[in-house]
């Protein structure tokens, strides 16, 4: 058993013949903001509600600051959860939401009305004590929920998709409330989501789930930037993928024959060998659109492919494009960081080149020789 604040120890959950955990071992540190990121049915809403307490896994343990809880119920766990639909008692007033655990522990009275007031003050809702959920906003009415969940000072908060009932402007605002509030209190936090941004937003660490295991858990940028594998490279934002074979070898970089696209040249961080067979990712942003070849002296060391114009979306802050180049399309974002309407203009059907330097290529899986 691990000393970490939080472990799951080689957890497996079914139902049926459905395996939804599969074997999963994490230890997360104690005041982390860590999230679990997957697909809708890969497992991770399983993993919070064992840790929860809502569901018993039929094999490994989970472990609590040291302790075995597995078989605790959901009562005697310090671990709170806020969900989506807020679960906020109609009839009664924020105020008397926020106080509803307080009081069922018989908190005296002095002391629950000064725990009560500091969350209101915390979440900037003093002023709406003594309305009723119905009559707040959706961002208020998530405020409130965590509140509610957090008054008692649990040692876990779990967070059930908590912003998916917003909408986009609000969901941005409650990111950056959910970070300060996390900042404030300092308590362990365990984020479910399916959407990336949110959890490259405000996560420590992040661990993707596929099909009920981790297929990679680091920080978010080593997550986007340095991907474990082709799921966790496609779910993560998006990208381009050549898979093809190591035909030369060069020092550090080596150089990769896809299929139907011109030979690329690619930092060989797996240190691979000619005949082994690689996925490469390129993520879009990385790639460069130019109506000219880019300048002699650059065009040595990077990778450099005419190509036409197919689709474009322009998106206000990036233009992205869709571009046929050999057999393939390949997808290019264009950030607008100075006045667009001064900037070349490139339209459909335009011949154009697409280029990006080796070290922007990150080899994501190799794959078996034919």
């Amino acid at each position: 058993m691990s000393s970490e604040f939080l472990v799951f120890d080689h957890v497996t959950k079914r139902f049926g013949a459905l395996t939804a955990v599969d074997d999963v071992s994490l230890s997360i540190a104690k005041g982390e903001f860590f999230s679990l990121l997957g697909p809708s049915g890969c497992g991770k809403t399983t993993l919070l509600r064992m840790l929860g307490g809502f569901e018993r896994p039929d094999s490994g343990r989970i472990y609590l600051e040291g302790k075995d809880i597995t078989d605790l119920p959901p009562n005697r766990r310090r671990v709170h959860t806020v969900f989506q639909n807020y679960a906020l008692f109609p009839t009664m007033t924020i105020w008397d939401n926020i106080a509803f655990s307080l009081r069922l522990a018989k908190v005296p009275k002095a002391e629950m009305e000064e725990k009560v007031d500091a969350m209101l003050a915390m979440i900037q809702m003093s002023e709406h004590a003594w309305k009723h959920p119905d009559q707040l906003s959706g961002g208020q009415k998530q405020r409130v929920a965590i509140a509610r969940a957090l008054v008692d000072r649990p040692q876990v908060l779990l967070l059930d998709e908590p912003l998916a009932a917003l909408d986009l402007k609000l969901r941005q605002h409650m990111l950056i409330e959910l970070d300060a509030i996390h900042d404030q209190v300092g308590i362990t936090f365990m984020y479910v989501t399916h959407d990336q941004g949110e959890a490259m937003s405000l996560s420590d660490r992040i661990a993707v789930v596929n099909r009920g295991r981790v297929e990679q858990l680091d920080v978010p940028a080593k997550i986007y930037e340095a991907p474990a594998s082709r799921f966790v490279a496609s779910f993560i934002g998006d990208t381009n993928f050549f898979s093809g074979e190591i035909v030369a070898v060069d020092g550090d970089y080596c150089t990769i024959q896809p299929e139907g696209f011109p030979a690329i040249c690619a930092y060989n961080d797996r240190n691979l060998a000619v005949g082994q067979r690689v996925d490469l990712s390129v993520r879009p942003e990385k790639i460069r659109v130019t109506l000219a070849p880019p300048h002699p002296e650059k065009g040595a060391s990077i990778n450099v492919f005419p190509s036409t114009v197919q689709d474009i979306v322009y998106q206000g802050v990036y233009t992205k494009y869709w571009i046929k180049s050999g057999d393939m399309r390949v997808a290019a974002l264009k950030p607008h960081s100075r006045f667009l309407l001064d900037q070349e203009k490139i339209t459909w059907n335009d011949h154009v080149f697409v280029w990006w330097h080796p070290d922007d290529a990150y080899m994501v899986e190799t794959q078996p020789s034919p």
